[in-house]
């Protein structure tokens, strides 16, 4: 079955990356671009949102088109991956046409072709990469690669103009790691979750109280009426050395907190729930900050600033105690606008660029890939298996 979905997949996303290539460069006219700095088309698709964007060299964004697929998995809690990549076929060339428009060029002027090649939801990262990889035979602009995670990384580089080496602080939905980035393909991890990312224990923090999804958002919410110190939750990990975390204890401590709510007074009152979050949300930040504190320390003089990235990024909280561990390092602390810490493509575009000075190349051979730590040489911290280390 899931090699017939896989055919399947891959006949529909070549018919997408066909109709991409008619709509956008046969037909898409638009004005001349006075900058003569080269212009890099981005794509991402590696979870539930499609995105394209036109980037210059110069360090500009000319557009960044993101189109979520809010509707299609609130109902299961999560993104469902077939509906996600089914999403993807059907938008790709809609987001990578508006995109152009925007940035008023032609897909002719385009210098570069950057994709997200993974990690991600292999039908999604399947699909970007594929529509990539036929512009790029259909027009000769050549193409590459991309590490979603790099995207990440790198984007201080494109909006803040930082100066390696750096830390980045990388806390979203699937990841969480503290990254010494020295270069645009130099990167070692420090440390990282050993199971649930950041933003997955909001997610499931969310279902146990019943609040909506994604969870992040809801959890602040509730929190901002909620008292951090009613309940006694734990900090994961920081009674041991290192940078490693691990958030899906502090999960089930507060279930069982919950469960003992609503076994004693047959449910759950509002502010029950609103003091859950607050100490939830007060001991993600607590660990987070002690544990960059001790990568700071880690990477020892030299760093340029502290670098924050990924959805959790948002959170008032989370950051905040960031910002107090560079006062204290006497770095800056950066953290790139909010439309670019959550997934898009601007920064898939710079990465590629970056990499692509730095004399990365890829061809037609090169496979989507579910699973792609961007440290190599870093142990696995999630385990690992024929599709290779999970981070």
């Amino acid at each position: 079955m899931a090699l017939l979905i896989g055919c399947g997949l891959k006949a529909r996303v070549a018919k997408i990356a066909l109709r991409c290539y008619l709509r956008v460069y046969v037909q898409t006219t638009g004005n001349p671009l006075m900058s003569q700095s080269p212009l890099i088309l981005g794509i991402e698709s590696s979870c539930d949102d499609t995105a394209a964007s036109v980037v210059s060299a110069g360090r500009e964004i000319l557009s960044s088109v993101v189109k979520g697929q809010g509707g299609l998995h609130d109902r299961y809690g999560g993104v469902v991956p077939e509906i996600a990549a089914r999403a993807h076929a059907e938008r790709l060339d809609h987001a990578i046409e508006q995109a152009l428009e925007t940035a008023g060029v032609t897909l002719q002027k385009i210098t570069l072709i950057s994709a997200t090649s993974g990690p991600g939801l292999i039908g999604g990262v399947l699909s970007g990469l594929m529509t990539a990889k036929a512009l790029s035979v259909a027009t000769g602009i050549p193409y590459v690669g991309v590490n979603h995670l790099a995207g990440h990384a790198l984007t201080p580089r494109l909006t803040d103009g930082i100066d390696y080496p750096y830390l980045m602080v990388l806390v979203s939905g699937g990841h969480c790691q503290f990254i010494a980035v020295s270069g645009p393909e130099e990167f070692q991890r420090l440390g990282g979750t050993i199971d649930d990312a950041p933003g997955e224990a909001f997610d499931k923090t969310a279902r146990l109280l019943g609040l909506g999804y994604p969870g992040g958002p809801a959890v602040e919410a509730e929190a901002k009426t909620g008292d951090p110190n009613r309940f006694d939750l734990p900090r994961p990990l920081l009674d041991r050395p290192g940078c490693d975390m691990s958030f899906s204890g502090l999960k089930t401590a507060l279930r069982r907190q919950r469960d003992l709510l609503a076994d004693a007074q047959g449910g759950l009152y509002r502010q029950d729930r609103a003091d859950l979050c607050a100490g939830f949300q007060s001991a993600v930040a607590d660990v987070l900050s002690e544990k960059t504190r001790r990568a700071l320390n880690a990477c020892g003089s030299g760093m340029t600033s502290l670098t924050v990235a990924g959805g959790v990024a948002a959170n008032a909280a989370i950051r905040s105690g960031l910002e107090r561990v560079a006062v204290e390092a006497n770095l800056p602390c950066i953290a790139p606008p909010l439309a670019l810490c959550t997934d898009n493509a601007a920064m898939i575009a710079w990465a590629g660029w970056e990499q692509y000075q730095a004399g990365r190349r890829t061809d037609l051979t090169l496979a989507a890939r579910p699973r792609w730590p961007l440290d190599a040489l870093a142990s696995p911290q999630l385990g690992s298996g024929k599709k290779g280390a999970k981070a």
